[in-house]
């Protein structure tokens, strides 16, 4: 008999028995008391959001991006969330709650399948943070939450029209045997393990491993032009998932900011070429000139912070901040917030 283990995930002693994760579980370290699940409704049951009735005095943001908004290698207080909360910021005569909806890997349908979810929650804005290496189609399917999530991608390309295809050999259907109690035993060993890591976590407040030493961002680079199998003077748009992009700018009934989130601009070997190790110059400005084409045609909220941050504070990647980069940020993106309300 086959076994639903999504309706099993919104049984949770999280924000019961247990505080609401202040951001996704992900991760695998046994020191982090956390892990990585392919299962939404787990995810979301574990989350802080669910559990908090929205207030009469509450203005809810939803903060949609990748690890960078999740925020690797930085506590829940450090993060972008974390900042804007500690920031008493209020927007349109409420208090901003904003809740840190980001996840690792780099995927916009990934970050749309979230949204899609997170929207009957109540939300008052979203801010959508994204970058470059997350909008080639050829990317779309790899996250590991999109591929082994068939059926949320199937409805998620017929409810928005998705130029892309349900029955795509990335996406990992389940066999009659894998739907069977024994076949899904891993899925509920997961399930189990995040609600035993419940005690710990909120014991400790520990959610991720921090390393005493990381290797930093790469700056000294190959000549090298490509990016996602292109070079100049090819163009990029026909790469990019722009389908996905507006169908998530469009999905909520409320304001949707498009953030272009900060990037490493090397000063090394080759940066003449390239900004860092994910982009070649050529690639991000071309993406830079689409973003700002499409904010523009569709009259939708955009802040290009690409260049805000200094060398200095990124740690581990060119998209990955440190406090002090997190704070930047939440100084650039708390104003955009305030002052869509302030032109109402």
């Amino acid at each position: 008999m086959p076994v639903g283990t999504a309706s099993l995930g919104r049984l949770s002693l999280y924000n019961r028995l247990f505080p609401g994760r202040e951001r996704f579980p992900f991760g695998e370290h046994p020191q982090a008391y956390n892990l990585s699940l392919f299962n939404l409704d787990a995810m979301f049951a574990s989350h802080i959001l669910v559990g908090t009735p929205k207030g009469s005095d509450e203005f809810r943001v939803f903060l949609i991006g990748d690890s960078s908004v999740w925020g690797t290698l930085l506590t829940p207080e450090q993060t972008l969330a974390g900042q804007l909360n500690s920031g008493s910021l209020s927007a349109c005569g409420k208090t901003v709650h904003a809740y840190n909806l980001g996840y690792p890997y780099i995927s916009l349908l990934q970050e749309l399948m979230i949204l899609d979810e997170a929207l009957q929650y109540q939300p008052d804005m979203v801010v959508w943070l994204a970058t470059l290496e997350s909008l080639p189609r050829e990317k779309q399917l790899g996250a590991p939450l999109v591929a082994n999530s068939p059926d949320r991608v199937s409805e998620l390309i017929f409810k928005y029209e998705l130029n892309a295809d349900p029955d795509d050999p990335a996406l990992v259907h389940a066999s009659n045997w894998d739907q069977t109690f024994v076949g899904k035993r891993r899925a509920l060993a997961d399930l189990l393990r995040l609600q035993l890591y419940g005690a710990l976590w909120s014991a400790t407040g520990i959610d991720q491993f921090y390393p005493e030493t990381y290797e930093r961002a790469q700056t000294d680079f190959e000549a090298d032009y490509e990016f996602a199998g292109l070079t100049p003077p090819t163009s990029l748009r026909e790469a990019l998932a722009l389908d996905v992009l507006d169908a998530g700018m469009n999905a909520a009934a409320v304001p949707t900011i498009l953030v272009n989130e900060p990037i490493l601009i090397s000063n090394g070997l080759n940066s003449d070429i390239r900004y860092n190790f994910f982009y070649p110059r050529w690639a991000f400005d071309e993406y830079r000139s689409i973003l700002n084409e499409y904010t523009s045609t569709e009259g939708l909220p955009y802040l290009d912070v690409w260049d805000l941050v200094p060398n200095a504070e990124f740690t581990n990647s060119g998209v990955h901040l440190t406090p002090t980069g997190e704070a930047l940020l939440a100084d650039k993106v708390g104003e955009a917030i305030q002052n869509y309300c302030d032109l109402k």
